[in-house]
């Protein structure tokens, strides 16, 4: 089970806040960080929820590199676009900006982060981190906690293909 912790601060009426899991994986951390890495074009082979990518501006891989996203959030199908912030490879933490779509419509910043981390007797601790500031309190669109439950879902998706692998 996901260790979920939801933060949540008033700042001038802007909502802003931060949402954090961590889930725990079979595959080693190396394997599974790649895939985010190296291979989110096979993303939509791999997760159910993700029904398309695309290159945007740029690569699959480099900082400053836009995708297109369409994916299922709350049983709605739904689009946005994907900029890579931050890559530290050593740490395997990536960083991605969140917006257009119906991502812009709620939020003034969506941030992402994955971090993968070893486990000392195999395995892996994927955690997830989102910080956003929505544009109105009352938002009509997808919960941040939604959002993180769908990266969670797509991590146990992706864990299980590596698994099989």
């Amino acid at each position: 089970m996901p260790h979920v912790k939801d933060r949540l601060r008033k700042l001038d009426n802007w909502t802003i806040g931060k949402v954090e899991s961590e889930t725990d994986i079979e595959a080693t951390a190396a394997k599974f960080y790649n895939v985010f890495r190296k291979q989110l074009e096979h993303l939509p082979n791999i997760s159910p929820d993700i029904h398309g990518n695309s290159v945007h501006e740029g690569d699959w891989e480099n900082i400053g590199s836009v995708k297109h996203w369409e994916f299922t959030i709350e049983g709605k199908k739904v689009s946005a676009k994907e900029k890579i912030e931050a890559v530290d490879d050593e740490n395997k933490t990536l960083t991605y900006s969140i917006f257009d779509g119906e991502v812009g419509e709620d939020y003034k910043s969506f941030k992402g982060t994955i971090q993968v981390i070893d486990k000392e007797h195999g395995g892996g601790i994927v955690k997830w981190t989102f910080e956003y500031e929505k544009i109105k309190e009352d938002i009509t669109g997808a919960s941040p906690e939604s959002y993180l439950a769908l990266a969670e879902k797509v991590t146990k998706d992706i864990d299980a293909h590596l698994v099989k692998e």
